[in-house]
């Protein structure tokens, strides 16, 4: 048989087979000997009911300081952390030591359980097919994302379907408009194929800060709008409470990391263009649906039909284009033709572009420009707008407000700082601008920048005789036109003599 010691188990099944076993049978049966049977017959307490508490092995370094101090202060600020409790504690009982932090911590958190605050209580929800889809953005800081070598400063809007989790993510370049959920919420019900009954958002606080009530009326209608053209109703969380949005807050960490960890296999984070980070991101978002297929599916049969067409993603504004050859919109000054000026204009408004339209005809479309962070104004320059009226003023180059966004590429920027180390302001200001020029009429600005980076780094000026030769066009690849006539008996042949002699 086994030894003395016995568990809590085969106590129990001991008594039980005692009902109607005698001792030796019963601890036969139970695996223990039957000394140990008549042991027990005097003292039929479970094992674990003998074991007298363990006591403490050292002092209670809190004992004198719990009660008068640490209790106070969770009851004043009870949502103060622990570690600062350990600080303050210190501050005043430096002779404790840091030893008692995790005792401490151990401490309050059992008194919390006692005499604690009630906490808030999370309620999971059953989602429902074709019930609810989810909009947020998310900030893309972190990933240090950077375009031909220049950061990326973007967000991402992330759309998700509650109940499947089909997930669409769209770059925005600027910050939570209407223009970009407009946008990126169309792309992603068009991608699916169908609309929930019900949109969810946040309270997009970025959306309406700083407007006055008849903007945000107007917003909050556009909204309203853009929800009703899609049969959906719009819905919002309580401000400041994330986890009403759980099912896409926690899904935004996901995709981040996703994003984060295709960027390390990828081996840098640097992309040519725009396109192809957003081909890079569809990518992943299609990868992290692909899993979800099946459930996917099954939901796109309880969505509700797309309507016919897509409505307005974009804000519409009227401009004047004032005598400096542009206009000014949301703290950002574009050039446009000089023959706009005095010219009234509609754009609209998109999240990475303006189009811009003279009563019905679409004229040109522009990128779009953000404010600096600190409020300071921009601009987006095209030098093919004022390199005509620049030829007749080169001087206007040398303090011209947007003169570092005038030049289209790095190399002409450099080239003009050596310019003007090396020559009088008048005549460099003059050869930059027939080097502008030069690049507008024979279509050669990205030849002429490298044609400049080569002379420069040679610590040669750039040669205007030279680049002009070089870039004119070539005789021997000109075609020779011959235009043959045709004799005009020809076409009475055409006719017919009959004909001719009656018109006569």
């Amino acid at each position: 048989m086994p030894g003395r010691h016995i568990t809590d188990h085969q106590m129990r099944l001991y008594m039980k087979y005692r009902q109607t076993d005698s001792p030796p049978v019963a601890a036969a049966k139970a695996s223990f000997s039957t000394s140990t049977a008549y042991r027990i017959e005097k003292d039929r307490r479970l094992p674990s009911q003998k074991k007298a508490p363990r006591g403490r092995r050292r002092p209670d370094p809190l004992a004198r300081v719990f009660e008068t101090d640490i209790v106070p202060m969770l009851k004043a600020a009870p949502g103060v952390r622990p570690v600062t409790i350990f600080e303050e504690l210190l501050r005043r009982h430096p002779e404790l030591g840091a030893g008692i932090r995790r005792a401490l911590e151990r401490r309050i958190r059992a008194w919390r359980a006692i005499h604690g605050e009630e906490q808030e209580v999370i309620f999971r929800q059953t989602h429902e097919p074709g019930q609810r889809g989810l909009s947020d953005f998310t900030d893309m800081g972190e990933l240090g994302v950077t375009i031909a070598g220049v950061p990326l400063d973007h967000r991402l809007y992330h759309f998700r379907l509650a109940y499947s989790g089909f997930e669409h993510a769209h770059v925005v370049l600027g910050g939570e408009s209407f223009v970009a959920l407009a946008e990126g919420l169309q792309n992603a019900l068009w991608s699916l194929g169908g609309a929930p009954r019900e949109h969810r958002t946040d309270s997009l606080s970025a959306a309406f800060c700083n407007l006055d009530r008849d903007a945000k009326d107007d917003l909050t209608r556009r909204y309203e709008d853009l929800c009703a053209h899609y049969g959906m109703r719009p819905s919002r969380n309580n401000r400041g409470i994330a986890h009403e949005n759980g099912a896409i807050e926690s899904s935004h960490g996901h995709l981040k990391r996703a994003i984060g960890d295709a960027l390390l296999l990828r081996g840098t984070a640097d992309f040519d263009d725009l396109a192809a980070y957003r081909g890079f991101i569809d990518e992943i978002a299609s990868r992290r649906n692909a899993r979800n297929a099946k459930r996917i599916d099954s939901e796109r049969s309880a969505l509700q039909d797309l309507p016919d067409r897509r409505t307005s993603d974009y804000e519409e504004v009227i401009v004047h284009v004032t005598s400096s050859g542009g206009f000014t919109l949301r703290k950002v000054f574009y050039t446009v033709p000089s023959r706009l000026i005095g010219h009234r204009l509609r754009v609209r408004l998109y999240d990475d572009h303006l189009d811009v339209f003279v009563g019905g005809t679409h004229l040109l479309t522009l990128p779009r420009g953000r404010p600096h962070p600190n409020g300071k104004h921009d601009q987006v320059v095209d030098y093919r707008h004022v390199i005509h009226s620049l030829r007749r003023k080169p001087m206007a180059l040398l303090n011209l407000v947007y003169r570092d966004q005038l030049f289209p590429r790095e190399a002409y920027r450099r080239a003009f700082d050596v310019l003007r180390k090396r020559l009088p302001d008048k005549k460099a200001c003059r050869i930059m601008v027939d080097l502008l020029a030069l690049a507008h009429e024979r279509g050669c600005e990205a030849e002429l920048a490298n044609q400049l980076t080569a002379d420069l780094n040679d610590g040669r000026l750039p040669d205007l005789n030279r680049l002009r030769t070089h870039f004119a066009p070539d005789p021997a690849q000109v075609p020779n036109v011959v235009v043959r006539l045709a004799p005009l008996a020809t076409y009475e042949c055409l006719i017919g003599t009959a004909e001719i002699g009656g018109a006569a």
